[in-house]
């Protein structure tokens, strides 16, 4: 597999990084090779997952990781969670896919201690990459654990979110773990408005804030209106049995051989 490191330490560190370009390269390689690389994809809700899973499924075998602490209220949390998964269900139907899922616990705490002296931040700032570095060393760890070959996000494809901080925490953290940051930039090349039409495609509810208590706040966003709005949505739900054909399985790479 390809190291980002391989393809950054040629480059001109003082200009803006095309992390997309550098994306396209690491899949020129997979291609070249004949692999499928196996990739956990960091994703926040199904919106961002859309077309970066059309683009993505094309060339490596992904896993969604649903790692979002951040998200507040629960009942909001639960809500993305299980349009997550109804996505991947019909995008793998409609598409004849295998996209798995995973889901994190949802441990709010983990999260609140991660930006602790940061929550008056504004979006996009210092608190915004502490919670990018927070959630992705939980998939870069997971990756490890499963043995994937690469860990991304698909945070990227969001207009609303810096990818050249996006890329940098995923390479910082790529530093520390056995496993590879997959760079990205997926917004690029219409991304974000293929999201957009998939989204209407899909009929995906697409939530109007990021999730976090604090961003809610700045927004003026009714938490209480939210909250009531996803128990409703929730009611007769139940993901689990719903969508079993998406549960991750795990397979050695000595039984696939």
């Amino acid at each position: 597999m390809i190291d980002l490191h391989e393809i950054l330490d040629r480059m001109n560190q003082s200009q803006k990084i095309n992390y997309d370009k550098i994306l396209q390269k690491m899949i020129k390689n997979w291609q070249d090779q004949k692999i499928r690389p196996r990739i956990l994809l960091h994703s926040c809700c199904a919106p961002c997952s859309t077309y970066t899973l059309e683009y993505l499924t094309k060339y490596a075998d992904v896993t969604i990781y649903y790692a979002n602490s951040n998200i507040h209220p629960r009942a909001e949390y639960q809500r993305r969670e299980y349009v997550q998964q109804k996505f991947i269900t019909d995008f793998n139907q409609k598409t004849n896919n295998n996209v798995q899922f995973i889901a994190a616990p949802y441990e709010p705490q983990q999260y609140f201690e991660a930006v602790r002296g940061l929550e008056k931040e504004p979006e996009g700032g210092e608190r915004c990459e502490a919670c990018f570095n927070y959630r992705l060393d939980l998939v870069a760890a997971k990756a490890v654990e499963l043995g994937f070959d690469y860990f991304g996000s698909a945070l990227t494809i969001s207009p609303h979110k810096n990818s050249q901080v996006v890329n940098r925490v995923g390479i910082d953290v790529q530093n520390f773990y056995t496993t590879k940051y997959l760079p990205s930039d997926f917004k690029k090349n219409n991304g974000y408005r293929r999201s957009v039409e998939m989204c209407k495609e899909y009929d995906v509810y697409r939530q109007c804030y990021c999730g976090c208590l604090f961003a809610a706040k700045a927004q003026g966003i009714d938490l209480s209106q939210i909250r009531q709005e996803a128990k409703t949505f929730m009611q007769g739900k139940d993901a689990g049995k719903e969508f079993p054909d998406i549960k991750f399985t795990y397979h050695t790479k000595q039984q696939d051989d």
